[in-house]
């Protein structure tokens, strides 16, 4: 086995630029199923990692309130004490669309004004910078009080600090600032940004609101293994009132999450599967090059026979021949690849890393091929006739 390894390399450096263009398809498969896969996947894993900081435990709940049939937020409510150990936190969501926002004489026509509840903070997972969220006391009392994303409190005011406990009027009806968010997004930091909202206590978006209805929900569960059990009895609750399923919906981000990982899973095989097929060119290309060397060496073969070599050693060296110039074309492929992963993710500004299951997977197929496609070459060696292969010029 030695010995047949030592006339491999012997066999592949003697014959440099035809072994290094046998190793090029077994190159470029390896290093293309590397670089398809291991970008997708770090593609995919920033748009599940956005989904994760909106909250793996949300559920939203949609529901299209009629006059005889209707959700309110007492039933909600009630909902979360018949079911207390399974959720955190609650919150109807009622948005003021197109309303006037001025300070002085500024005003602002894109920012979203939503009405929530004290739990909203934690859902969203925001930081206060200056002053307080809303409270129960504020929501139950309907007062005119807001928390503003730092957008606008800097666009009006100047600073977080000297927003809180100034005011600001919403189509006409003051408000006193009681908190400002902590920034969330320097890069989109402009008007109708991620810092441009207003938030006020839900019960007062209601009375403002056109049909007085709350038709959107968001709800937190304390655990994920919770979300199913939440989804199903809330979609219950919900045919009961409505008695069709069309004028309500359910949605937790751990269902979407799951939805997503499975279409990654189905995409990341495809591409590997198209990144394979460069890897089956290769083998053909190892395999033509191997009955080439084999016909080059029809005389060696003989002597060797002439000598006593049984059939097995000659196909082991054609074989072994194969594999190690796969196997080394796999391991240039897997540094080529490995490094122009790390720099494509640099220029998309993604974390991507080179997957081990690709690595394994691309390697294992380069040194797979050499064996398979490496095979018949050596089964036809190992059957010259020593006689004829000895005439042989």
């Amino acid at each position: 086995m030695l010995q047949s390894f030592k006339l491999a390399i012997k066999a592949i450096l003697s014959n440099k630029i035809r072994s290094l263009l046998t190793m090029l398809g077994i190159i470029i498969g390896v290093a293309a199923v590397i670089i398809l896969v291991s970008i997708v996947a770090g593609y995919m894993g920033e748009m599940v990692k956005q989904f994760e900081e909106m909250g793996v435990n949300k559920i939203s709940v949609f529901c299209r309130n009629m006059s005889t049939r209707r959700m309110n937020d007492s039933d909600m409510y009630n909902f979360w004490d018949e079911h207390p150990e399974w959720l955190d936190g609650l919150s109807p969501n009622v948005s003021l669309n197109n309303a006037v926002i001025k300070s002085g004489s500024e005003n602002l026509d894109s920012t979203s004004i939503i009405g929530v509840s004290e739990d909203y903070l934690d859902i969203e997972k925001y930081t206060i910078e200056e002053g307080r969220g809303l409270v129960y006391a504020d929501v139950v009392s309907r007062s005119s009080v807001c928390v503003v994303g730092s957008y606008v409190a800097n666009t009006f005011y100047g600073s977080p600090d000297k927003a809180v406990s100034d005011s600001i009027k919403i189509n006409g009806k003051p408000f006193t600032i009681i908190g400002v968010i902590e920034t969330q997004d320097e890069d989109n930091f402009e008007e109708g940004g991620t810092d441009d909202f207003i938030w006020i206590p839900y019960t007062v978006a209601t009375k403002m609101s056109r049909n007085g209805y709350i038709n959107n929900y968001v709800l937190i569960s304390s655990d994920t293994s919770y979300t199913n059990d939440i989804t199903n009895e809330l979609k219950k609750k919900l045919y009961d009132v409505f008695k069709n399923e069309r004028l309500y919906n359910v949605t937790a981000n751990s269902s979407i999450i799951k939805q997503l990982n499975e279409q990654i899973g189905t995409l990341t095989a495809m591409l590997a599967g198209i990144a394979g097929i460069s890897l089956l060119v290769a083998g053909i290309g190892v395999m033509n090059i191997m009955l080439v060397s084999v016909t080059e060496r029809t005389r060696e073969i003989g002597i060797r026979k002439a000598l006593g070599a049984r059939q097995g050693v000659i196909m082991q060296q054609f074989v072994i021949e194969a594999a190690v110039t796969s196997t080394i074309g796999g391991i240039i492929g897997i540094v080529i690849g490995a490094l122009a992963t790390k720099s494509i993710g640099a220029m998309m500004e993604i974390n991507a890393n080179p997957t081990i299951w690709a690595v394994l997977l691309s390697f294992g197929v380069s040194v797979a091929i050499g064996l398979i496609f490496g095979y018949l070459p050596a089964k036809s060696a190992a059957k010259l006739n020593p006689i004829d292969a000895l005439r042989t010029d």
